[in-house]
């Protein structure tokens, strides 16, 4: 049956000479395998619309296998993303995280809009760290991940100052401290920014700005929490890791 839908390329192989299988995360579908022949040869039709990051339009024949992609129309080939290794390196997490945290055919229009706004912010300009650093605690509870962010992990209460215990997995209190010796200090600024990049809409986005200690403290407490409670190794975070050292020893 042929089916119309929007959706974003997350992920492509070769298969053969001249096909491609490429992933898609669609609106209505969820994600999905398709076949594209003939992708791979330079004036197939196919060929733009099959590279990574590329949204648009497409055609799909679906089977209860691999389906098979018929046309695509391009809306947007996020082009500075694919042009700058940086804006690459965080936009391949960014689809790579979607990958590995969904099952096949679920659609969930909440996660594709929330995959969309976030390359596509990344492709005009906007600060990529706090994209992510966004991003990453939107998916956590499609992971089944439910962080205590809005009082104490341990006696509940919502006043005092706070850090954050991976053990607890959330919040303590200045007065539960000794329960969790190995509880990150957190600053209230970087508090407010996990409390509202868990909770706000992305849509909401204004032309956030942030300092580099709290951008630090902020990467700190989500990746330790990912690698504690996700399952999940990503190579692409290694690289976007590896990545950001280079910059920061280029500045």
């Amino acid at each position: 049956m042929l089916q119309k839908c929007e959706g974003i390329v997350i992920r492509t192989n070769h298969y053969g000479e001249t096909n491609k299988i490429v992933t898609l995360y669609t609106r209505e579908f969820g994600k999905v395998g398709v076949m594209a022949k003939g992708a791979k040869k330079p004036n197939s039709r196919l060929a733009a619309v099959t590279q990574l990051f590329t949204y648009g339009n497409f055609l799909i024949q679906t089977s209860s296998g691999l389906g098979s992609l018929q046309q695509g129309e391009m809306i947007s080939s996020m082009r500075s993303i694919k042009e700058d290794i940086f804006l690459t390196a965080y936009g391949s997490y960014v689809i790579d995280l979607t990958d590995k945290s969904l099952d096949e055919k679920k659609p969930n229009p909440y996660l594709f809009e929330l995959l969309h706004q976030t390359l596509n912010y990344i492709n005009e300009g906007y600060d990529p760290e706090i994209l992510v650093n966004i991003f990453e605690m939107k998916m956590l509870n499609t992971i089944g991940l439910y962080p205590i962010l809005n009082e104490c992990s341990i006696c509940k209460s919502t006043d005092g100052q706070f850090a954050f215990s991976i053990r607890e997995g959330g919040l303590l209190c200045h007065r539960c401290l000794e329960k969790d010796p190995y509880h990150f200090k957190i600053s209230p600024a970087a508090l407010k920014l996990l409390r509202v990049f868990y909770y706000f809409d992305l849509s909401r986005l204004g032309n956030i700005s942030v300092k580099e200690e709290t951008k630090a403290e902020l990467k700190k407490v989500i990746n330790a929490y990912y690698d504690e409670y996700s399952g999940l190794h990503l190579k692409t975070k290694k690289f976007l890791n590896q990545i950001n050292q280079l910059g920061n020893l280029r500045e």
